[in-house]
């Protein structure tokens, strides 16, 4: 599947929600949760800047979907993020059974921008979705907003959060 124009609202909210966490002073990423109608269900920010560096909006978003979704209505869903699924988020996503991911920028895009910016290779290795879900309807990158995202994560490593 394709990302459609339809799709890019979802995809823009999620990119100002990754800017709330920075401003917040967390790391920029964004998740919005969208109904098989598409209806938004739930949406989360990164929160990792607390101490706990499991609280990603796209882990939230599975727990959540868990707690108030049917399994039919997890499977019909689509997950719109900033970024990638990191190897916890894309597992968690397939254990509770959700839907479709897309995503602004890819796991891929992200380690080259952080090498580019000199940033010490995180404690879990970055792996695209399917490398550790494979069963996962996966879409992106998204050309015309992925410059907004590596901005985030530019301002971020740069002190300008």
């Amino acid at each position: 599947m394709v990302v459609k124009d339809s799709e890019l609202p979802y995809l823009r909210r999620c990119v100002e929600l990754a800017a709330e966490a920075l401003e917040a002073g967390d790391e920029p990423f964004g998740s919005v949760l969208a109904g098989a109608d598409g209806t938004v269900l739930a949406q989360d920010r990164n929160r990792v800047a607390e101490g706990d560096r499991t609280r990603h909006p796209e882990f939230a978003l599975a727990r959540w979907s868990a707690r108030h979704m049917t399994p039919g209505e997890r499977a019909a869903a689509t997950v719109y993020t900033s970024g990638e699924h990191c190897p916890m988020c894309a597992a968690a996503h397939a254990w509770v059974g959700l839907g479709r991911i897309v995503y602004v920028a890819s796991s891929e895009q992200l380690a080259s921008w952080l090498a580019e910016l000199g940033v010490p290779a995180p404690p879990v290795r970055t792996l695209p979705v399917h490398d550790v879900a494979p069963g996962v309807v996966v879409d992106g990158p998204v050309p015309e907003l992925a410059g907004e995202v590596r901005e985030l994560h530019v301002r971020l490593h740069r002190g300008r959060g």
